[in-house]
C-alpha cells in the first residue's frame, strides 16, 4: 500500500473519533482535512460527492467519505475506509444493547434515562424543524410531507414508506422535469452492469423471500428476517440517520414491537452522544431485538452485525457502482428533480416519528420542558448535541 494511502488511514482514523454532529458537520470537517489541509481530492469533487450522497439512498457521511477513498485509492481503499469509520461506534453500540437489561431495572439509571429521553425527542424535533425549514419550499411539498405524515399515522405499517418515498419521488419528478432527456438516458443506461443491478436487487428479494419461507418457530427466522428489514431501510433512507429514526421508531417499536419506546429512546440518546455515523444506531437496535426475544449475548452480537451489515450494504454498493458513471448521472435532471418529493414525504415521517414518540409523556411536565429546552438550545445556541445529552445525564444523577 502506498504512502498517501496509508496517511489517508491515519486521516479517517482521527476524523472517526472526531466526527459529531451529524453529516452537515461532517462535510465541514471533511472541507478542512482531506480538501484544503491534505488535497486528497478537490472542494467541487468533495461537493459533488456530497450532492450525490444526497441523491442515492443510504448513510451521507459514510458514502461521501467512502466515496473520496475510491478516488484516492481505489475499491480496496474505499473498503478499509468504510470498516474502519462504521466499526467503532457499532461496536460500542452493540455493547450497550448487550449491557443495557444490566442497568435497565437499576432505580438511579432509570432516573438518568427518565432525564436522557426527552432529550433524545427534542433532537427530533430540531431535526425535522431542521428538514422542514430546508425542504418545504413549494406548494407540492408541503402537501406531500402533510400526505406522508396523515398516512402512516394511519396506516402504521413497515410497508408504507417504500411505497410513500417512490410516489413522492415520482409526483416531484413529473411535475419539476421537462421531457428533454432521452439522449442522455440511453447513454446512462449502456454504462450500467446488469449483474451488479440483478446483485443488488436480488440480495433484497432473497432475504425477504427467505424470511417468509422459513418456519417462524426455526431460531434462524428472526435474524433472517432482521436482515431484510435493515437492508429494506437502507434502500430506502434518504438524507441520511435523521430520516432513519423515524422509520425504524414506526417498524420496530409501533408494528412490530421488537422493542419498547424507552428503549429506543435510550440508545438513540447515546448514538447522539458518540462520534461517528448515525447509522450505527442499528447495531443497538439489532442487539436489543435479539435480545427481547431470548437469543443471549451470542444472538444480541448477531443481531448488531445483521443490523450493521443489512443497513449499510444497499448504500455501499450504491456509492461504489454509481461513482465511476456520476458525470453522466448528475445530468438527468428527472432524478434530481424526484429528490425534492422524496424529501418532502421524509419530513412527514419524521413529524409522525415525534408526535408518536411525544405521546408516552402522556402529563409529565417535566419531560415537556426537558424536550422544549433541547430544542431552543439547538436552535437559538452552537451548543453541540453530545454536551447536551451529558447535561442531561448530569441532571439525572444530581436531581
Amino acid at each position: 500500500m502506498k504512502k498517501r494511502h496509508l496517511l489517508f488511514l491515519r486521516d479517517v482514523f482521527i476524523y472517526t473519533f472526531t466526527a459529531f454532529g451529524g453529516p452537515q458537520a461532517h462535510i465541514a470537517v471533511l472541507l478542512r482535512e482531506f480538501v484544503e489541509k491534505r488535497h486528497y481530492i478537490t472542494e467541487s469533487e468533495l461537493m459533488e460527492l456530497n450532492a450525490l450522497s444526497q441523491v442515492l439512498p443510504g448513510p451521507a457521511s459514510t458514502q461521501t467519505l467512502v466515496g473520496i477513498a475510491w478516488k484516492v485509492g481505489g475499491l480496496r481503499l474505499a473498503l478499509i475506509t468504510f470498516l474502519i469509520w462504521i466499526l467503532p461506534s457499532a461496536t460500542i453500540m452493540g455493547l450497550a444493547a448487550i449491557s443495557y437489561k444490566m442497568f435497565a431495572n437499576q432505580a438511579k439509571f432509570s432516573h438518568i434515562i427518565s432525564y436522557v429521553q426527552p432529550i433524545a425527542v427534542g433532537i427530533v424535533a430540531y431535526a425535522t424543524y431542521t428538514f422542514a425549514n430546508r425542504f418545504l419550499k413549494t406548494r407540492v411539498s408541503t402537501m406531500l410531507a402533510i400526505g406522508s405524515l396523515i398516512s402512516t399515522l394511519i396506516l402504521q405499517n413497515a410497508y408504507a414508506f417504500p411505497l410513500l418515498i417512490l410516489l413522492g419521488g415520482i409526483i416531484s419528478s413529473a411535475m419539476e422535469t421537462q421531457q428533454q432527456e432521452n439522449e442522455l438516458r440511453v447513454k446512462l443506461y449502456a454504462n450500467v452492469n446488469p449483474n451488479k443491478v440483478a446483485y443488488f436487487i436480488g440480495i433484497l428479494l432473497f432475504f425477504a423471500a427467505l424470511g417468509a419461507i422459513i418456519n417462524q418457530t426455526s431460531p434462524f427466522s428472526l435474524p433472517i428476517r432482521l436482515f431484510e428489514n435493515f437492508y429494506r431501510n437502507g434502500i430506502l433512507i434518504f438524507g441520511g440517520g435523521q430520516v432513519m429514526v423515524p422509520l425504524m421508531y414506526t417498524e420496530f417499536v409501533e408494528v412490530k414491537h421488537y422493542l419498547s419506546n424507552s428503549e429506543f429512546l435510550s440508545g438513540y440518546a447515546l448514538q447522539q452522544a458518540l462520534p461517528g455515523p448515525t447509522f450505527s444506531f442499528t447495531s443497538f437496535l439489532g442487539g436489543i431485538t435479539l435480545g427481547n426475544k431470548g437469543f443471549g449475548v451470542g444472538g444480541q452480537i448477531i443481531g448488531s452485525l445483521v443490523a450493521v451489515i443489512g443497513v449499510n450494504t444497499p448504500g455501499l454498493i450504491l456509492i461504489l457502482f454509481i461513482v465511476p458513471f456520476w458525470e453522466d448521472l448528475k445530468k438527468i435532471t428527472r432524478i434530481k428533480n424526484s429528490l425534492s418529493g422524496i424529501n418532502a414525504v421524509s419530513v412527514g415521517f419524521m413529524a409522525t416519528a415525534f408526535i408518536l414518540l411525544v405521546r408516552p409523556f402522556g402529563g409529565n411536565w417535566l419531560a415537556y420542558g426537558l424536550m422544549a429546552g433541547t430544542f431552543a438550545l439547538l436552535h437559538f445556541t452552537k451548543i453541540k448535541t453530545p454536551i447536551i445529552i451529558i447535561i442531561g445525564i448530569l441532571l439525572g444523577l444530581f436531581f
